[in-house]
């Protein structure tokens, strides 16, 4: 079997509701991922990623283990299809989905990371009322102007607005105080030629200090999680370097709620370790997208909710 695939999981945003539902009708693996995630949340969770109601799984409290659990019962399904022996040369997760990544990688078992998801939802849920906040997606602007901007939007208000995701080059997107953004939005519309920047459907900043209410609860969950040493190659989006002991990973899911995803340097790392394939493991295809921008000669495939989908062409 090819080993020059790396596997990408993706982050909040992905969520749709149906999703997972015919993957665990044709695979009992997955099915048993679903089932052992209820059972472990104590609600059928599973009845949210596939039935909905769509606000309801919407609620980052949701969304997040429920794109988890998803990605994961994906894995698996994969697992059982193509053998136990089939191993991606390196992994990689966009800010929530470096979980599924350190799960698939061995450093944390899945159950243990599902109650760390599940605390970091309910953590950034709170947050959003104590700090709310914002994202706004800004393509095609060089780096230094939006950070010019943004410097610009926090000293006219007094308020957290940073570059929280660097995901392809001329796609960045930045979060922080709503005073803040709604400035930032006036300084780009002024800027010859820019396109308006795009508001995500978040109530929250992560990746900003604005998290940092947030994460008193999340670390005394993540204190009290056992992490061993990855057994595959795992990048971090926040250091964009490997994390190779077990201390590394927990520096970077201490510090991942308040950190920028490098996710453009974290796939070039990738590339230079040898990759020429990335298969997206979850809902959605966010992932692939970027992947397109930032090298287009490496091959991308996905593999979701769809059964066809674990009989790719990629191995």
């Amino acid at each position: 079997m090819a080993t020059d695939f790396a596997a990408l999981f993706p982050g909040q945003g992905s969520q749709f509701v149906g999703m997972g539902q015919a993957l665990a009708t044709a695979s009992p693996a997955a099915a048993e991922v679903f089932a052992e995630a209820d059972d472990l949340l104590g609600f059928a969770l599973s009845g949210l990623c596939f039935g909905g109601p769509e606000p309801e799984l919407n609620d980052t409290a949701n969304a997040q283990p429920a794109i988890f659990v998803t990605s994961i019962a994906v894995w698996q399904a994969l697992r059982e299809r193509r053998g136990e022996t089939m191993w991606p040369l390196a992994l990689a997760g966009h800010s929530l989905g470096e979980y599924s990544a350190l799960v698939v990688a061995d450093a944390i078992t899945f159950a243990d990371a599902l109650r760390l998801v599940r605390a970091r939802g309910l953590a950034m849920r709170h947050a959003g009322t104590v700090a709310p906040g914002g994202m706004l997606a800004v393509l095609g602007m060089p780096r230094a102007t939006v950070e010019q901007l943004c410097a610009q939007a926090a000293q006219a208000t007094d308020a957290v607005i940073t570059i929280a995701n660097d995901n392809a080059p001329g796609q960045l997107v930045v979060a922080g105080d709503r005073r803040a953004l709604e400035v930032f939005t006036s300084y780009v519309q002024a800027q010859p030629g820019a396109f308006p920047p795009t508001p995500l459907k978040v109530s929250v900043a992560p990746h900003t200090p604005l998290m940092e209410t947030a994460t008193t609860d999340f670390l005394e969950v993540l204190a009290a999680t056992p992490i061993r040493r990855p057994t595959l190659p795992v990048v971090g989006n926040t250091s964009a370097d490997w994390l190779a002991t077990a201390e590394a990973v927990r520096h970077e899911l201490r510090g991942q709620l308040t950190r920028e995803v490098r996710w453009v340097d974290s796939m070039r790392q990738l590339v230079a370790a040898g990759a020429t394939t990335v298969v997206e493991v979850g809902p959605g295809k966010v992932l692939t997208g970027l992947m397109r921008v930032i090298d287009r000669k490496v091959g991308r495939f996905n593999v979701g909710s769809d059964p066809a989908e674990l009989d790719g062409d990629w191995l």
